[in-house]
């Protein structure tokens, strides 16, 4: 029988679906293992870094089905989001109906990989049933007084007609369409993930199963730092400014202030003066550029004089204020004392504007104002500093809090870089936010049995700008719930990474109708075991999903402080471009031998790069499985590189690894007899030890590597093992069958998790029960992972002159006579005095000679 993917593939699909063979239940007698990957976004089509994502995940849940663990591997849609209500406004369409067709379609693509989900768990978040509990949650939140609301300058994608969250701005741009971010005034629904700050830096020391990268990158972006809050006299206004610095020992060097222009204070030092006008088009101009890019030390530092002062609390000197773009209001106060002479962005900015420099910390090679080419930032003595001349400025950090605090003008401190959590966005398609607005009232929740507040059906067009919902009028519009009157609903609704925090938790219940999930279930399945997903979450989905879980656990839904024991960040799927200079970007298939399929004009092959379907460097899984099939695809993409690490696309790889799954399938084949017919007893002799060895010497490789998730070392063992295999085949004798086919049912077992679908075809054809995906993973003996022969390195002086090879523990004199007689190695020691005998037991002999 020829090896034919196609009709294995679908055969066993079906097999697989219509027993139900992944379907499990919570079992207080079994060990549990929750393995997950990142959900996907229904966009339409899958792509190879799906493929890649849920193939890793296959393989380690596979792997933990036949250790005989209780296994969770559930899949569903993160169905909310703006390219589903994009798309229903180009095509004039619903977001709902283009959705669900995006859903059906993946779901049957997915199937197509042979993935081991429990379809019955299967959820999608544009579910009413699903966002109810969302919804629900949300109040409950409130009511704790974890959420509130506020107008506030926020980031606006004006292509996505909606608000960003900080975390959700990459480089000045969008995360989603990478347009541009500008900023703008709004009224906005925060999460106060700040009051968890402390415990989410904590715990970031109790994730050992985290790399330490997506670890070190939410502490950064937690940003605790100690130091103090000073408050500064605003000159001839009753008002103060204060300011958050981690440098108190640069207090009495402060010579000016910079503001940020989203802070509140700039109208009320602008208001009424000459500098009105020019102030506030100053900070409309600093607005349009996004906060990252205020951020660069490299962009250039804008500022405008106020016309205002503030006193400096300890010299009394007054500080000429000034809006300035690099200060934001996100960090510490929104306003910064400038300390020029120990500060080198004060001090580009106190030359560029005029302003006094204050040399306050002395090192041993004195500061003069005349020559000072940059800021000195390093350690020395305070001078110019009052009581605190001469002492040295760290230990002088805390005397001065101590002082100001003893004055009443500063206190110790600490600051956060994290903000709260804004989620509203001005978008139809998502979670409607539950409250009610009322005169009377003020802002009242939907009442619980009115849950869930639904979407209203809208027709949409191309020409739809602006907030659907805040258009629908008989949505908009309704009652008071508290007192009856006319009231206006909210029309926000939450951002889609609100769906995500906790959609791990749904799947232990999902048919869960009194809650957002059984408590019971979630407390015997959680916390997920293994995570899976692109490390460009980390500081999104991730951080808020641990920021999400606490808040439940807080509220007594759980009985868990994180949501995810170990996490692994796939890298991404990399392949060359190819471009046309008449019809650009090309698909692969639209370049042959180096010329355009549509012109005939030379190609041009760029880098290799992370396929995109801007750049059309993508490989159409769909293709790949109807020419190779679904194993060749898991098979290469679990091969050509570790998980963790970016792989670069080789479409001669992909046929080296359908090459592979052929030769297994011969060789099992033209051995399955062994599984059919009486065997004789077996011969203990060197072929039955050579057997046994790469039997065991694998089956631990490839277990080890598993448990390590180095899947690409896993497929290099099997495909060494097969090569040995191969080679004892022919010298198989009687005696030699029970064993050889023991280790040909090990193959197949250990190619299982990678190669399921061929896994199963090849282990029904041995006659033996069940399927393959249920049998026990295969175990190995230590002993026999060892030759009783081995080869030992014989060296002279250091450098290798020979190979013996001599029984396992064999005496130390015998090794060096064996040594010795190494004809190569006679040649080097004859004639030579032999100054020492140096033997490392099992690996190297060194001759010493004179």
């Amino acid at each position: 029988m020829k090896y034919n993917p196609a009709g294995i593939e679908t055969k066993w699909q079906k097999i697989w679906e219509d027993e139900k063979l992944f379907k499990v239940e919570k079992d207080d007698t079994k060990e549990k293992f929750y393995c997950l990957e990142m959900f996907p976004y229904p966009s339409g089509k899958i792509h190879m870094g799906h493929v890649r994502n849920y193939a890793i995940g296959d393989v380690i849940s596979r792997y933990k089905f036949m250790q005989g663990l209780n296994v969770l591997h559930p899949i569903g849609w993160d169905a909310f989001g703006l390219p589903a209500e994009n798309a229903a406004i180009e095509n004039s369409t619903h977001p709902a109906v283009w959705t669900k067709q995006n859903i059906s379609y993946m779901k049957q693509q997915l199937k197509k990989l042979g993935l081991a989900y429990d379809w019955d768990r299967e959820i999608a978040t544009c579910d009413p049933e699903y966002y109810k509990w969302e919804q629900k949650i949300f109040i409950e939140m409130w009511e704790k007084g974890l959420i509130y609301k506020k107008k506030s300058h926020l980031n606006w994608c004006d292509d996505c007609n909606t608000v960003l969250a900080n975390e959700q701005v990459e480089d000045g741009a969008c995360w989603r369409c990478g347009n541009e971010v500008a900023i703008k005034e709004l009224d906005g629904w925060y999460l106060k993930i700040t009051d968890y700050a402390d415990e989410l830096l904590e715990y970031t020391d109790k994730l050992p199963g985290w790399p330490s990268k997506v670890l070190t990158m939410q502490s950064n972006w937690i940003g605790k730092s100690y130091g103090a809050k000073i408050d500064f006299k605003i000159k001839d206004i009753d008002d103060k400014i204060t300011v958050f610095t981690t440098r108190p020992d640069t207090l009495f060097g402060a010579t000016f202030m910079s503001v940020a222009p989203e802070h509140p204070i700039v109208k009320t030092l602008l208001a009424g003066t000459e500098k009105e006008k020019d102030g506030l088009a100053f900070i409309d101009s600093i607005l349009k550029d996004d906060k990252i890019s205020r951020m660069d030390d490299d962009k250039e530092k804008r500022g405008f004089f106020t016309g205002r002062y503030v006193l400096n609390p300890v010299t009394g000197i007054d500080m000429p204020i000034y809006i300035a773009n690099f200060v934001l209001m996100d960090y510490g106060t929104g306003a910064v004392m400038a300390v020029p002479a120990h500060d080198q962005r004060d001090f580009e900015f106190a030359k560029k504007y005029g302003c006094d420099l204050r040399i306050v910390i002395q090192p041993k090679e004195e500061l003069s104002l005349e020559t000072m080419t940059e800021a000195y930032s390093g350690a020395g003595k305070l001078v110019n500093s009052g009581q605190f001349d001469g002492i040295p400025n760290e230990d002088a950090k805390k005397m001065i809090i101590d002082w100001l605090d003893d004055q009443n003008i500063g206190e110790s401190t600490i600051n956060y870089r994290l903000r709260d959590w804004q989620i509203s966005r001005q978008r139809y398609w998502g979670a409607p936010i539950p409250f009610i607005s009322c005169d009377k009232c003020g802002t009242v929740p939907v009442p619980m049995d009115q849950l869930p507040v639904k979407l209203p059906d809208v027709n949409f067009n191309p020409d739809m700008r602006g907030n659907p919902l805040d258009k629908v009028e008989s949505f908009k519009n309704t009652t008071c719930p508290k007192c009856g009157g006319a009231a206006v609903r909210e029309t926000d609704t939450m951002d889609t990474f609100m769906e995500s925090s906790w959609y791990f938790m749904r799947y232990t219940s999902p048919d869960c109708d009194t809650a957002p999930f059984d408590k019971d279930q979630a407390n015997y399945w959680m916390n997920v075991d293994q995570y899976i997903g692109g490390i460009e979450h980390a500081i999104l989905h991730l951080l808020y999903a641990r920021f999400y879980t606490k808040v439940l656990r807080d509220l007594g839904y759980i009985n868990i402080d994180e949501p995810f024991k170990r996490l692994l960040t796939q890298g991404m799927v990399c392949k060359e471009t190819y471009k046309c200079p008449d019809h650009g970007w090309l698909f692969p298939e639209d370049s042959t031998d180096g010329k355009c399929s549509k012109c005939g004009k030379d190609v041009t092959v760029g880098r290799v790069e992370k396929m995109s379907k801007s750049k059309k460097n993508v490989v159409d899984p769909n293709k790949l499985i109807q020419e190779y099939g679904a194993d060749t695809a898991r098979l290469f993409i679990l091969f050509a590189s570790p998980p963790e690490r970016e792989l670069e696309w080789s479409d001669t790889a992909v046929e080296g690894s359908f090459r592979f799954i052929n030769r297994v399938w011969r060789l099992i084949q033209n051995n399955v007899n062994l599984f059919k017919e009486e065997l004789p007893t077996s011969t203990e002799d060197d072929i039955t030890k050579e057997i046994l060895f790469h039997t065991n010497v694998t089956v631990k490789k490839v277990t080890e590597d598993i448990e390590r998730y180095q899947l690409n070392t896993c497929v290099a063992a099997m495909m060494e093992f097969v090569n040995n295999l191969y080679a004892i085949e022919p010298k198989i004798q009687d005696g030699h069958k029970t064993h050889f086919k023991d280790a040909i049912l090990t193959l197949m077992k250990l190619m299982a998790p990678f190669t399921p679908h061929a896994a199963e075809e090849l282990y029904e054809m041995t006659g033996l029960p069940g399927h393959i995906s249920r049998s026990d993973w295969p175990s190995f003996d230590e002993k026999l992972t060892q030759k009783d022969e081995i080869t030992v390195a014989v060296q002279v002086n250091g450098k290798l002159r020979g190979q013996i090879d001599i029984p396992r523990n064999m005496g130390k004199d015998e090794v060096f006579v064996t040594a010795k007689q190494n004809e190569n190695v006679q040649k080097h020691i004859e004639g030579l005095n032999m100054i020492k005998e140096i033997y490392v037991p099992n690996k190297l002999v060194n001759f010493v000679v004179k």
